[in-house]
């Protein structure tokens, strides 16, 4: 969450979704993990030729205020990337997709800073879903 940081992974995370060819109108995820990746992109992506607004995806509907699992920048029909810090068992993109795919989003693929290399872009990518990360966990030296 530095302010380095999210300069470095939002425009490393934006050029990755335009080199996928994805054209999202919004980025997120499950909160807590996706929401610096998310704003970073978003931010990263303000002035160019392909912005992007982003949102976030609660665990569970809060049972007051607008009642709403996905808050932000977000709208039925969107096309989306759905962003991660680290994807390990996938579990956590899995949980954003189905809150996007309920609320009527479109999800275009999956976007993570890092891969741990445990199973999760595996199993994702067997539910069809297109993965792309920006790092290995074997790149790093911790596979």
């Amino acid at each position: 969450m530095s302010a380095e940081g999210q300069e470095l992974i939002g425009k490393l995370g934006w050029r990755a979704i335009r080199e996928a060819g994805w054209r999202p109108r919004t980025v997120g995820g499950l909160t807590m993990g996706a929401d610096p990746v998310a704003y970073a992109v978003a931010a990263a992506s303000f002035g160019s030729d392909l912005v992007m607004d982003a949102f976030s995806v609660r665990k569970e509907a809060k049972a007051h205020g607008t009642g709403r699992v996905i808050e932000g920048c977000f709208t039925d029909g969107d096309d989306v990337v759905i962003v991660e810090d680290v994807i390990t068992t996938g579990g956590s993109a899995q949980r954003a997709i189905a809150g996007v795919e309920a609320a009527g989003g479109r999800v275009l693929g999956v976007l993570a800073v890092v891969d741990r290399e445990e199973g999760g872009r595996a199993a994702l990518e067997q539910e069809g879903r297109s993965v792309v990360a920006l790092v290995r966990a074997g790149e790093l030296g911790l596979g």
